[in-house]
């Protein structure tokens, strides 16, 4: 049974969900500042990491905590301890060419239009 003191040893960082990869997996961007070494300008640098959410309770643009873990797949070493702050608006939808081709007219949609008199 672990102890709660190895828990406090383990990192914590926070970032922004930037995608959902499948179930149970989504892609965290923590971002940082970090001063370049010979000019001394802040340059905005960001980590990219695999991160398991058991319950799937994230999504796109949510700000969460995550929690450094034992290897769970190839590429996922952390999880999901707690939702800081959920997304505001609508939930991300990937648009088809069905969906474009009905909104955009093109050259044979044009065709079939009648214009008004």
């Amino acid at each position: 049974m672990p102890t709660p003191a190895r828990h406090n040893r383990r990192k914590t960082l926070i970032g922004f969900v930037s995608s959902r990869m499948g179930d149970k997996s989504v892609k965290v961007t923590v971002p940082y500042k970090t001063p370049h070494p010979l000019y001394h300008k802040v340059i905005n640098r960001k980590t990219v990491l695999h991160v398991h959410d058991e319950k799937n309770e994230t999504k796109v643009g949510d700000k969460i905590e995550v929690m450094e873990t034992r290897p769970i797949s190839r590429l996922k070493r952390w999880r999901v301890i707690r939702v800081v702050e959920a997304s505001v608006g609508l939930d991300i939808v990937a648009v088809t060419e069905k969906d474009v081709a009905e909104l955009v007219p093109t050259k044979t949609t044009k065709s079939n239009v009648t214009a008004p008199a």
